[in-house]
């Protein structure tokens, strides 16, 4: 019944850690996804082609 006190805190720890590296890691997903659909809209303008060979 007595759990020792460093094993108790330490797995929701890890999971918070995890779980908050995840999360930057999918901000910064959503914000390059963001980014690449407005060049994307930008290179679809007349005289922007140049854009989107540089992006490839």
């Amino acid at each position: 019944m007595s759990k020792p006190p460093s094993d108790s805190p330490s797995p929701p720890d890890g999971r918070q850690a995890s779980a908050s590296k995840e999360d930057a890691r999918a901000r910064r997903l959503a914000e390059a996804l963001r980014a690449n659909l407005r060049r994307r809209k930008s290179a679809q303008k007349p005289g922007a082609s140049k854009n989107q060979t540089a992006d490839d």
